[in-house]
């Protein structure tokens, strides 16, 4: 089906697909339970476990990328990735 070179790109796919069969389960879950205070708790779980995949994906890339760009490229990509925490946890 696929051949993948870098182990690296596989690792961040498969981190991917655990994160999609994690968020499947738990809509089946929803449905299961038909339940709105079981729901929010599983929804909660969700929201902790999502930034932590997104963090491990990225982590991840950027360890693949260490090697391969500049120091300030790979400063610049790392803020960026930081910038992207900080307005997704911040309150205002």
């Amino acid at each position: 089906m696929f051949f993948v070179k870098d182990k690296i790109v596989f690792g961040m796919a498969m981190m991917r697909f655990l994160s999609c069969t994690i968020e499947l389960t738990a809509a089946l879950l929803f449905l299961k339970f038909d339940n709105i205070q079981t729901a929010l708790k599983i929804n909660a779980v969700l929201a902790m476990i999502g930034p932590a995949i997104m963090a491990i994906v990225m982590a991840m890339g950027l360890a693949g990328l260490s090697g391969k760009v500049s120091i300030t490229r790979f400063l610049i990509i790392s803020a960026g990735v930081i910038l992207i925490f900080i307005g997704v946890t911040r309150k205002n």
